[in-house]
């Protein structure tokens, strides 16, 4: 594992709060600039507030997942503002209504595709060329370990289809100098976890931090793994 991160330049969509923001704190503490993203630039004060005292540098854009041409602006402003895009933390998704599976209507699948899946591929699609011609990128795609849980199945259904695209992805970028895997943060206590969730959302550091720490060990790098945040609860990280 390579920690060396210091300059690198993140972005992190869905950063205004919960998952996101913590991933952001994490990043900042190892000296990444960071490009914050959310579906509005005002959402993201509070982050901002938190990364102060950081010796970084924060920029910001915003955009809706659910409009092709706000994700084509702000993917462009983020490489223009950055001057190029090390490491990208696909996070931002969304969660529909509980409701029994035979329920289920197909606009909620359309929409939790279109904001968990395809925003996502729409987004490895422009970085990853971006980052296989420099040489070096880690692509983490949050994904989420829910099972046997039929009510949200929109959203797990999605979800199954991230881990499946990003192996497909990581096979794709063999031996670039790009890897991409997969984050299962835990089922934590977020405006999208609900407050029963099992952990606070501050679990998510150090293991959320490892798929970006990865070092280049060619043909036994790790792409298209999942690693689970909670695995690492109280690893100190160098």
């Amino acid at each position: 594992m390579n920690s060396s991160l210091k300059n690198k330049w993140a972005l992190v969509t869905g950063a205004s709060r919960g998952v996101g923001q913590q991933i952001a704190i994490g990043l900042a503490q190892y000296g990444v600039n960071l490009v914050l993203h959310s579906s509005n630039i005002e959402n993201q004060k509070s982050t901002v507030n938190l990364l102060k005292k950081y010796n970084v540098i924060i920029m910001n854009v915003a955009g809706s997942l659910e409009s092709n041409e706000d994700i084509t602006q702000f993917v462009t402003d983020a490489e223009l503002m950055s001057g190029g895009i090390d490491i990208l933390y696909n996070n931002a998704a969304i969660m529909t209504s509980a409701t029994p599976l035979f329920e289920t209507l197909q606009c909620d699948y359309e929409k939790s595709f279109q904001v968990n899946l395809f925003s996502m591929i729409k987004i490895c699609s422009y970085f990853a060329p971006k980052m296989k011609s420099r040489g070096f990128g880690r692509i983490i795609n949050v994904s989420s370990g829910i099972k046997d849980t039929p009510i949200l199945d929109a959203y797990s259904v999605s979800k199954a289809a991230v881990d499946k695209y990003t192996r497909d992805l990581a096979i794709e970028l063999s031996d670039t100098g790009v890897l991409a895997n997969i984050l299962d943060p835990g089922w934590c206590r977020t405006d999208l976890g609900g407050d029963s969730a099992f952990n606070d959302v501050t679990s998510v550091l150090p293991g959320a931090l490892i798929p970006a720490m990865l070092g280049n060990e060619g043909a036994e790098a790790p792409k298209g793994l999942l690693f689970a945040a909670q695995d690492y609860t109280g690893l100190k990280l160098s």
